[in-house]
Protein backbone atom coordinates (compact mmCIF):
# COMPACT_ATOMS: atom_id res chain seq x y z
CA UNK A 1 0.00 0.00 0.00
CA UNK A 2 1.24 3.52 -0.81
CA UNK A 3 0.62 7.12 0.18
CA UNK A 4 0.62 9.80 -2.52
CA UNK A 5 0.63 13.58 -2.25
CA UNK A 6 -1.20 15.47 -5.02
CA UNK A 7 -0.38 19.15 -5.41
CA UNK A 8 -1.68 19.79 -8.94
CA UNK A 9 -4.57 18.86 -11.18
CA UNK A 10 -5.40 15.70 -9.25
CA UNK A 11 -6.48 17.88 -6.32
CA UNK A 12 -9.60 18.26 -8.47
CA UNK A 13 -11.77 15.54 -6.91
CA UNK A 14 -13.76 14.54 -10.05
CA UNK A 15 -10.49 14.14 -11.96
CA UNK A 16 -8.93 12.14 -9.14
CA UNK A 17 -11.95 9.82 -9.03
CA UNK A 18 -11.80 9.30 -12.78
CA UNK A 19 -8.10 8.48 -12.84
CA UNK A 20 -8.18 6.28 -9.75
CA UNK A 21 -11.33 4.43 -10.77
CA UNK A 22 -12.74 4.94 -7.28
CA UNK A 23 -15.20 7.35 -5.68
CA UNK A 24 -14.01 10.06 -3.30
CA UNK A 25 -15.86 8.28 -0.47
CA UNK A 26 -13.49 5.32 -0.88
CA UNK A 27 -10.34 7.45 -0.80
CA UNK A 28 -8.60 8.55 2.39
CA UNK A 29 -7.81 12.13 1.36
CA UNK A 30 -6.46 14.75 3.77
CA UNK A 31 -5.17 18.30 3.18
CA UNK A 32 -1.39 18.40 3.59
CA UNK A 33 1.69 20.55 3.03
CA UNK A 34 5.06 19.79 1.43
CA UNK A 35 7.52 22.26 2.93
CA UNK A 36 10.34 23.94 1.01
CA UNK A 37 8.56 23.35 -2.29
CA UNK A 38 6.37 25.53 -4.52
CA UNK A 39 3.88 24.79 -7.30
CA UNK A 40 4.28 26.76 -10.53
CA UNK A 41 2.38 26.90 -13.78
CA UNK A 42 4.23 25.36 -16.71
CA UNK A 43 4.74 27.80 -19.57
CA UNK A 44 2.29 27.17 -22.42
CA UNK A 45 0.74 24.16 -20.65
CA UNK A 46 -2.54 23.67 -18.71
CA UNK A 47 -0.89 21.87 -15.79
CA UNK A 48 1.64 22.69 -13.02
CA UNK A 49 5.00 21.46 -11.81
CA UNK A 50 6.56 21.37 -8.35
CA UNK A 51 10.05 22.65 -7.61
CA UNK A 52 12.23 22.85 -4.51
CA UNK A 53 12.07 26.36 -3.06
CA UNK A 54 13.44 27.17 0.39
CA UNK A 55 10.81 28.58 2.74
CA UNK A 56 7.87 27.91 0.44
CA UNK A 57 4.96 25.54 1.09
CA UNK A 58 3.15 23.43 -1.52
CA UNK A 59 -0.48 22.82 -0.64
CA UNK A 60 -2.07 19.56 -1.66
CA UNK A 61 -3.94 16.43 -0.70
CA UNK A 62 -2.51 13.30 0.91
CA UNK A 63 -4.21 10.10 -0.24
CA UNK A 64 -3.27 7.07 1.84
CA UNK A 65 -3.42 3.32 1.37
CA UNK A 66 -3.40 3.08 -2.41
CA UNK A 67 -3.05 -0.41 -3.85
CA UNK A 68 -1.24 -1.71 -6.91
CA UNK A 69 -4.16 -1.07 -9.26
CA UNK A 70 -4.46 2.58 -8.22
CA UNK A 71 -0.69 3.01 -8.50
CA UNK A 72 -0.77 1.53 -11.99
CA UNK A 73 -3.63 3.81 -13.06
CA UNK A 74 -1.78 6.86 -11.73
CA UNK A 75 1.45 5.88 -13.46
CA UNK A 76 -0.46 5.39 -16.72
CA UNK A 77 -2.13 8.81 -16.49
CA UNK A 78 0.82 10.81 -15.22
CA UNK A 79 3.16 9.10 -17.68
CA UNK A 80 1.58 11.26 -20.34
CA UNK A 81 2.84 14.33 -18.48
CA UNK A 82 6.45 13.11 -18.08
CA UNK A 83 6.53 12.90 -14.28
CA UNK A 84 8.57 10.70 -11.94
CA UNK A 85 7.62 9.58 -8.40
CA UNK A 86 9.83 10.61 -5.47
CA UNK A 87 9.42 9.90 -1.76
CA UNK A 88 8.89 13.05 0.36
CA UNK A 89 7.72 13.99 3.87
CA UNK A 90 4.42 15.87 4.04
CA UNK A 91 2.62 17.30 7.06
CA UNK A 92 -1.15 17.14 7.62
CA UNK A 93 -3.22 19.71 9.49
CA UNK A 94 -2.87 17.88 12.79
CA UNK A 95 0.92 18.21 12.63
CA UNK A 96 1.50 14.55 11.77
CA UNK A 97 4.31 13.73 9.36
CA UNK A 98 3.77 11.17 6.60
CA UNK A 99 5.98 9.63 3.97
CA UNK A 100 4.34 10.01 0.57
CA UNK A 101 5.21 9.69 -3.10
CA UNK A 102 5.10 12.91 -5.12
CA UNK A 103 5.07 13.40 -8.89
CA UNK A 104 8.07 15.52 -9.95
CA UNK A 105 8.61 16.72 -13.53
CA UNK A 106 10.88 14.54 -15.63
CA UNK A 107 10.92 16.87 -18.64
CA UNK A 108 13.84 19.30 -18.66
CA UNK A 109 12.13 21.36 -21.37
CA UNK A 110 9.38 22.64 -19.06
CA UNK A 111 9.79 26.21 -17.83
CA UNK A 112 8.07 27.69 -14.80
CA UNK A 113 5.70 30.61 -15.10
CA UNK A 114 3.86 32.24 -12.17
CA UNK A 115 2.67 30.50 -9.01
CA UNK A 116 -0.08 28.05 -9.89
CA UNK A 117 -3.67 29.02 -9.00
CA UNK A 118 -5.74 25.87 -8.41
CA UNK A 119 -9.09 27.71 -8.40
CA UNK A 120 -8.31 29.46 -11.69
CA UNK A 121 -7.19 26.16 -13.23
CA UNK A 122 -10.44 24.47 -12.17
CA UNK A 123 -12.46 27.22 -13.83
CA UNK A 124 -10.38 27.44 -17.02
CA UNK A 125 -9.15 23.89 -17.56
CA UNK A 126 -11.13 21.53 -15.33
CA UNK A 127 -13.73 20.52 -17.92
CA UNK A 128 -11.16 20.01 -20.68
CA UNK A 129 -8.94 17.97 -18.37
CA UNK A 130 -11.85 15.72 -17.44
CA UNK A 131 -12.61 15.01 -21.11
CA UNK A 132 -8.95 14.36 -21.88
CA UNK A 133 -8.60 12.05 -18.87
CA UNK A 134 -11.70 10.13 -19.95
CA UNK A 135 -10.02 9.41 -23.29
CA UNK A 136 -6.74 8.47 -21.63
CA UNK A 137 -8.16 6.13 -19.00
CA UNK A 138 -10.38 4.39 -21.57
CA UNK A 139 -7.12 2.92 -22.90
CA UNK A 140 -5.72 1.81 -19.54
CA UNK A 141 -4.65 -1.81 -19.85
CA UNK A 142 -5.00 -1.68 -23.63
CA UNK A 143 -2.00 0.38 -24.76
CA UNK A 144 1.36 1.29 -23.26
CA UNK A 145 1.74 4.53 -21.31
CA UNK A 146 4.39 5.64 -23.81
CA UNK A 147 1.77 5.54 -26.58
CA UNK A 148 -0.54 7.72 -24.51
CA UNK A 149 2.32 10.13 -23.82
CA UNK A 150 2.86 10.61 -27.55
CA UNK A 151 -0.87 11.12 -28.08
CA UNK A 152 -1.52 13.46 -25.16
CA UNK A 153 -1.22 16.75 -27.10
CA UNK A 154 -3.72 15.49 -29.66
CA UNK A 155 -5.99 14.17 -26.88
CA UNK A 156 -6.12 17.61 -25.27
CA UNK A 157 -6.75 19.22 -28.67
CA UNK A 158 -9.73 16.90 -29.21
CA UNK A 159 -11.03 17.62 -25.71
CA UNK A 160 -10.88 21.38 -26.36
CA UNK A 161 -12.74 20.85 -29.64
CA UNK A 162 -15.40 18.76 -27.88
CA UNK A 163 -16.12 21.62 -25.46
CA UNK A 164 -16.54 23.98 -28.42
CA UNK A 165 -18.83 21.50 -30.19
CA UNK A 166 -21.18 21.39 -27.19
CA UNK A 167 -21.87 25.10 -27.72
CA UNK A 168 -22.54 24.73 -31.44
CA UNK A 169 -26.33 25.15 -31.58
CA UNK A 170 -28.34 26.58 -34.47
CA UNK A 171 -31.92 26.11 -33.23
CA UNK A 172 -32.79 22.51 -34.15
CA UNK A 173 -35.77 21.54 -31.98
CA UNK A 174 -34.77 17.87 -31.74
CA UNK A 175 -33.16 16.69 -28.51
CA UNK A 176 -30.44 14.05 -28.64
CA UNK A 177 -31.36 12.97 -25.10
CA UNK A 178 -34.66 11.66 -26.49
CA UNK A 179 -33.96 11.21 -30.19
CA UNK A 180 -30.68 9.23 -30.07
CA UNK A 181 -30.16 5.94 -28.21
CA UNK A 182 -26.58 4.70 -27.75
CA UNK A 183 -26.23 0.95 -27.27
CA UNK A 184 -22.44 0.73 -27.29
CA UNK A 185 -19.47 3.04 -27.85
CA UNK A 186 -15.83 1.94 -28.08
CA UNK A 187 -12.59 3.83 -28.59
CA UNK A 188 -11.03 1.49 -31.12
CA UNK A 189 -7.83 3.38 -31.88
CA UNK A 190 -5.80 6.29 -30.55
CA UNK A 191 -2.86 8.22 -31.98
CA UNK A 192 -2.58 11.63 -33.62
CA UNK A 193 -6.20 10.97 -34.52
CA UNK A 194 -8.53 8.53 -32.76
CA UNK A 195 -11.27 6.25 -34.04
CA UNK A 196 -14.50 5.70 -32.12
CA UNK A 197 -17.04 3.00 -32.99
CA UNK A 198 -20.67 3.28 -31.96
CA UNK A 199 -23.94 1.34 -32.16
CA UNK A 200 -26.96 3.64 -32.02
CA UNK A 201 -30.48 4.40 -33.09
CA UNK A 202 -31.79 7.80 -34.05
CA UNK A 203 -35.28 9.08 -34.61
CA UNK A 204 -36.37 9.02 -38.25
CA UNK A 205 -38.15 11.86 -40.06
CA UNK A 206 -41.45 9.95 -39.68
CA UNK A 207 -41.12 10.08 -35.89
CA UNK A 208 -40.20 6.45 -35.33
CA UNK A 209 -36.88 5.18 -33.97
CA UNK A 210 -34.72 3.74 -36.72
CA UNK A 211 -32.79 0.46 -36.71
CA UNK A 212 -29.56 -0.08 -34.77
CA UNK A 213 -26.68 1.27 -36.85
CA UNK A 214 -22.98 0.51 -36.53
CA UNK A 215 -20.92 3.58 -37.38
CA UNK A 216 -17.40 4.86 -36.80
CA UNK A 217 -15.91 8.33 -36.67
CA UNK A 218 -12.42 9.73 -36.92
CA UNK A 219 -12.05 11.85 -33.79
CA UNK A 220 -10.18 15.08 -34.45
CA UNK A 221 -9.82 18.54 -33.01
CA UNK A 222 -11.07 21.76 -34.57
CA UNK A 223 -8.96 23.53 -37.18
CA UNK A 224 -8.45 26.90 -38.83
CA UNK A 225 -7.84 27.53 -42.53
CA UNK A 226 -6.53 30.93 -43.66
CA UNK A 227 -6.07 32.22 -47.20
CA UNK A 228 -3.77 35.27 -47.05
CA UNK A 229 -4.92 38.05 -49.38
CA UNK A 230 -3.33 41.41 -50.18
CA UNK A 231 -6.16 43.77 -51.25
CA UNK A 232 -3.71 46.46 -52.41
CA UNK A 233 -1.67 44.21 -54.70
CA UNK A 234 -4.67 41.92 -55.39
CA UNK A 235 -2.67 38.77 -54.68
CA UNK A 236 -3.12 35.59 -52.66
CA UNK A 237 -0.52 33.41 -50.97
CA UNK A 238 -0.58 29.61 -51.04
CA UNK A 239 1.56 27.08 -49.16
CA UNK A 240 2.72 23.69 -50.38
CA UNK A 241 3.52 20.63 -48.29
CA UNK A 242 3.50 16.84 -48.51
CA UNK A 243 0.24 15.20 -47.38
CA UNK A 244 0.49 11.55 -46.29
CA UNK A 245 -3.26 10.72 -46.71
CA UNK A 246 -3.12 11.90 -50.32
CA UNK A 247 -0.13 9.60 -50.85
CA UNK A 248 -1.93 6.72 -49.10
CA UNK A 249 -4.78 6.83 -51.61
CA UNK A 250 -2.24 6.43 -54.47
CA UNK A 251 -2.50 10.01 -55.73
CA UNK A 252 0.74 10.57 -57.69
CA UNK A 253 0.91 14.22 -56.54
CA UNK A 254 0.82 14.28 -52.72
CA UNK A 255 2.46 17.73 -52.53
CA UNK A 256 -0.58 19.94 -52.09
CA UNK A 257 -1.05 23.66 -52.69
CA UNK A 258 -3.30 24.85 -49.89
CA UNK A 259 -4.22 27.78 -47.67
CA UNK A 260 -2.54 28.04 -44.28
CA UNK A 261 -4.09 25.44 -41.95
CA UNK A 262 -3.66 24.01 -38.48
CA UNK A 263 -5.34 22.71 -35.35
CA UNK A 264 -6.69 24.97 -32.61
CA UNK A 265 -4.61 24.39 -29.49
CA UNK A 266 -6.22 24.09 -26.03
CA UNK A 267 -6.84 27.57 -24.64
CA UNK A 268 -6.83 29.23 -28.07
CA UNK A 269 -9.63 30.98 -29.88
CA UNK A 270 -9.94 30.25 -33.60
CA UNK A 271 -8.69 33.77 -34.33
CA UNK A 272 -5.58 33.29 -32.20
CA UNK A 273 -4.86 29.99 -33.94
CA UNK A 274 -5.30 31.64 -37.35
CA UNK A 275 -2.70 34.31 -36.59
CA UNK A 276 -0.29 31.78 -35.03
CA UNK A 277 -0.50 29.31 -37.90
CA UNK A 278 -0.04 32.04 -40.51
CA UNK A 279 3.13 33.24 -38.81
CA UNK A 280 4.46 29.68 -38.38
CA UNK A 281 3.87 28.67 -41.99
CA UNK A 282 4.47 31.89 -43.93
CA UNK A 283 6.28 34.35 -41.61
CA UNK A 284 3.51 36.86 -42.36
CA UNK A 285 1.75 38.96 -39.73
CA UNK A 286 -1.86 39.51 -40.74
CA UNK A 287 -3.55 42.86 -40.16
CA UNK A 288 -7.15 41.61 -40.24
CA UNK A 289 -9.14 38.39 -40.39
CA UNK A 290 -12.37 38.07 -42.38
CA UNK A 291 -14.48 35.13 -41.17
CA UNK A 292 -15.75 33.09 -44.11
CA UNK A 293 -17.72 30.55 -42.07
CA UNK A 294 -17.25 27.30 -40.21
CA UNK A 295 -18.35 23.74 -40.96
CA UNK A 296 -17.54 20.07 -40.48
CA UNK A 297 -14.99 19.07 -43.10
CA UNK A 298 -16.46 15.58 -43.71
CA UNK A 299 -19.43 14.99 -41.43
CA UNK A 300 -19.92 11.38 -42.55
CA UNK A 301 -16.50 10.27 -41.34
CA UNK A 302 -14.74 12.90 -39.21
CA UNK A 303 -15.43 15.17 -36.23
CA UNK A 304 -13.11 17.89 -37.56
CA UNK A 305 -14.73 21.35 -37.57
CA UNK A 306 -12.99 23.96 -39.72
CA UNK A 307 -13.07 27.74 -39.23
CA UNK A 308 -12.40 29.51 -42.55
CA UNK A 309 -10.72 32.91 -42.85
CA UNK A 310 -9.41 35.33 -45.42
CA UNK A 311 -6.37 36.95 -43.81
CA UNK A 312 -5.53 40.47 -44.98
CA UNK A 313 -1.90 41.55 -45.05
CA UNK A 314 1.05 42.73 -47.12
CA UNK A 315 2.15 39.87 -49.38
CA UNK A 316 5.65 40.79 -50.51
CA UNK A 317 7.81 37.75 -49.67
CA UNK A 318 7.63 33.97 -49.82
CA UNK A 319 9.40 31.22 -47.87
CA UNK A 320 11.23 28.15 -49.18
CA UNK A 321 11.26 26.12 -45.96
CA UNK A 322 8.98 26.97 -43.06
CA UNK A 323 6.64 25.35 -40.54
CA UNK A 324 7.26 23.64 -37.19
CA UNK A 325 10.13 21.18 -37.57
CA UNK A 326 9.03 19.12 -34.54
CA UNK A 327 5.74 18.46 -36.34
CA UNK A 328 7.49 17.31 -39.52
CA UNK A 329 6.40 20.34 -41.52
CA UNK A 330 8.33 21.36 -44.64
CA UNK A 331 6.44 24.25 -46.20
CA UNK A 332 7.09 26.63 -49.06
CA UNK A 333 4.86 29.43 -50.28
CA UNK A 334 4.08 31.33 -53.46
CA UNK A 335 2.21 34.51 -54.30
CA UNK A 336 -0.30 34.57 -57.16
CA UNK A 337 -2.22 37.45 -58.79
CA UNK A 338 -5.92 36.98 -58.08
CA UNK A 339 -6.84 36.51 -61.75
CA UNK A 340 -4.19 33.80 -62.19
CA UNK A 341 -5.35 32.14 -58.99
CA UNK A 342 -8.99 32.01 -60.10
CA UNK A 343 -7.94 30.75 -63.54
CA UNK A 344 -6.24 27.81 -61.77
CA UNK A 345 -9.33 27.29 -59.60
CA UNK A 346 -11.57 27.17 -62.67
CA UNK A 347 -9.05 24.90 -64.38
CA UNK A 348 -9.32 22.38 -61.51
CA UNK A 349 -5.63 22.62 -60.69
CA UNK A 350 -6.13 22.54 -56.92
CA UNK A 351 -7.23 19.46 -54.94
CA UNK A 352 -7.83 21.06 -51.52
CA UNK A 353 -11.52 21.64 -50.72
CA UNK A 354 -11.05 24.47 -48.16
CA UNK A 355 -8.95 26.32 -50.73
CA UNK A 356 -11.77 26.10 -53.27
CA UNK A 357 -14.30 27.24 -50.67
CA UNK A 358 -12.21 30.27 -49.73
CA UNK A 359 -11.50 31.07 -53.36
CA UNK A 360 -15.21 31.39 -54.14
CA UNK A 361 -15.85 33.40 -50.95
CA UNK A 362 -13.03 35.76 -51.88
CA UNK A 363 -14.39 36.13 -55.41
CA UNK A 364 -17.74 37.26 -53.99
CA UNK A 365 -16.21 39.66 -51.44
CA UNK A 366 -13.09 40.87 -53.26
CA UNK A 367 -14.43 44.26 -54.32
CA UNK A 368 -15.54 45.07 -50.78
CA UNK A 369 -12.15 44.09 -49.38
CA UNK A 370 -10.30 46.13 -52.01
CA UNK A 371 -12.46 49.15 -51.25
Amino acid sequence: MSNLFFYGTLRHVPLLELVMGRSADDLSATPAILSDHAVYSVQDQPFPMIVAEQGASAEGVLVQGLGEDERARLAFYEGGFEYDLRLQTVVTGDGEKHQALVFFPASVSWKTDSYWDFSAWTSDWGAMSMLAATDVMAHFGRVEASAIARSFPAIRTRAWARLAARRRETGDARNIAHDVVVHDRTQAYINYVAMDEIELQHRLHNGEMGPVLHRSGMMQGAAVVVLPYDPVRDTVLLVEQFRAPVFLIDDPEPWMWEPVAGMIDPGETPEQAAHRETMEETQISLTLLEYAGGAYSSSGSSTEYVHLYIGLGDLTATVESSGVASEGEDIRSKILPFDDFMHMVDGHVFKDLPLLTLAHWLARNRERLRA
